[in-house]
């Protein structure tokens, strides 16, 4: 971040959010950053925080005469000052990665503005970046970055629980990995978690089709599968809300 301003402006809701007595961690590009030593201006800063307490830190924030915005109350709020805005996370558009307990049990120590802060696990940061598949943004890079960083660290069966409904997602990403990174693969991908996903992929192919036509297409790119649902006749993947 090299805007001076946009720097006190995080400072300041950092400040804020430390009065407030309410658990938060810091994500997005700065947990990237922490995690992978990539540096990248950023347009904003990602906090996260419990659903029940984003409501609690709006009113803290508003009583201090900051302007503050329900963007979405699935899973989105913001604090701002002019151009700057502070997203306060509790989940994910399509409801699958809420903030819970686990977060905070897993979060590790970090540093911004000369604050001290928690930043998310670096697990969750991989589940929440494996369904942004858009073709506005993908997010394919960062995962392989830290796969890279953080893979001796990581701790594949709790990501494994995390996305086990989504198996597919994390197969697809470490096959990318060994795409990219094929000298670096064995080393830092477990092997029983291969031949694990692999053994899935392989079981579906044993499996009787499904009777139901489903897509699951939108709980990764929420704007390129309207055709299949429209047209096509799809039936849309369940998409949970709050």
């Amino acid at each position: 971040m090299i805007d001076p301003d946009a720097q006190e402006f995080y400072r300041e809701t950092l400040s804020v959010m430390s009065e407030t007595g309410i658990d938060f961690l810091l994500g997005g590009g700065f947990a990237v950053s922490h995690y992978t030593g990539l540096q990248r201006e950023t347009k904003d800063l990602d906090i996260f925080l419990r659903a029940a307490d984003c409501p609690k830190a709006l009113k803290y924030f508003a009583d201090e005469g900051v302007e503050t915005e329900f963007t979405d109350v699935r899973w989105l709020a913001k604090v701002k000052k002019g151009n700057y805005y502070v997203d306060l996370i509790f989940n994910s558009v399509h409801g699958i990665c809420t903030v819970d307990d686990f977060w905070f049990e897993h979060a590790v120590d970090g540093k911004l503005g000369g604050i001290e802060l928690k930043v998310i696990p670096v697990e969750e940061l991989i589940w929440c970046k494996s369904y942004i598949w858009n073709r506005e943004r993908f997010d394919g890079a960062d995962i392989n970055h830290i796969f890279l960083k953080q893979g001796k660290n990581v701790d594949w069966k709790r990501l494994l629980l995390r996305m086990d409904p989504h198996w597919h997602i994390l197969l697809a990403e470490i096959l990318m990995f060994q795409f990219v990174y094929p000298s670096e693969f064995t080393e830092i991908i477990p092997r029983w978690l291969f031949d694990e996903l692999i053994d899935r992929a392989q079981d579906q192919w044993i499996l009787p089709s499904p009777v139901e036509r489903v897509c699951r297409g939108p709980i990764i790119d929420s704007t390129q599968y309207h055709t299949d649902i429209r047209e096509w006749h799809f039936l849309c993947y369940t998409i949970k809300t709050v």
